[in-house]
């Protein structure tokens, strides 16, 4: 039986623990995850806010040894040059489908935005920097995980090269399926966020992503992205149209 001397009000509880996590979490950092105040994008932004308070800021995800390596599904897009693909885009795509036919000799990735020294990289120029190999488990949100061995160069050695300005606060990724979406500079300089163009001791399949895709280590697979063509870093969040969030997705999925 309930003591109803102990009871607390669920509303009361509610409404407590909000304001309690509104005193906890404020002031965790200058970042903020977009929440465009309805219930879910707090939640959202609670979930962000206790991540990097109760987180470090380096903390790794685990990393496993060669023999727990798994199948690994290749879903969504599987060849963003394919006019015959649901999210093929009327621009990017045949330029995709242009640097494939050259083995990818033709590919740039461009980075720009709130950097000194926006540039031009090739997948060569890319595997002449310092480089990271490490075996994580992939976790979709559509239920399924896989574990693969994943090598790359890290993120943080691109923005270095491109003198990142201290102001910046956010790296979008632009792909060749019409796919856009960002990190915070937290993930982006963790020394786990790859740009990665290695899988399991081969080149980058094109189903995973070829020539280059990010790695997120921290986050749900969909924040890994595939077929990276453009780099932008920013002061502030922008809204893009293109962005999953607009869809629904959370911004934010640490685990």
């Amino acid at each position: 039986m309930t003591d109803k001397r102990k009871a607390i009000p669920r509303r009361t509880f509610i409404a407590g623990l909000a304001s309690s996590a509104g005193l906890t979490l404020a002031g965790c950092g200058e970042t903020e995850p977009p929440t465009y105040g309805h219930l879910l994008r707090m939640g959202d932004w609670a979930t962000y806010k206790a991540h990097r308070l109760l987180l470090p800021e380096q903390s790794l995800a685990r990393e496993y040894d060669l023999g727990d390596i798994s199948p690994m599904p290749a879903t969504g897009t599987v060849n963003p040059g394919n006019d015959h693909e649901p999210f093929f885009h009327p621009e990017h795509g045949p330029a995709f489908a242009r640097v494939q036919t050259s083995g990818f000799d033709d590919w740039r990735i461009t980075v720009e935005g709130s950097v000194d020294r926006p540039g031009a990289f090739s997948l060569q120029d890319l595997q002449r920097m310092p480089s990271r190999t490490h075996i994580t488990r992939h976790t979709c949100e559509e239920g399924w995980s896989a574990i693969a061995q994943w090598t790359g160069v890290p993120l943080s050695a691109v923005l270095e090269a491109c003198r990142m300005q201290p102001q910046a606060r956010y790296v979008w990724f632009h792909a060749y399926d019409y796919y856009v979406d960002s990190i915070d500079i937290n993930d982006a300089l963790h020394p786990q966020t790859i740009l990665a163009y290695g899988m399991n001791g081969r080149q980058l399949p094109l189903g995973h992503g070829a020539p280059l895709r990010l790695r997120v280590e921290r986050q749900i697979g969909y924040k890994s992205m595939k077929y990276l063509r453009k780099i932008v870093v920013t002061d502030n969040f922008d809204d893009h149209e293109l962005s999953p969030i607009n869809a629904g997705w959370a911004w934010y999925t640490g685990i």
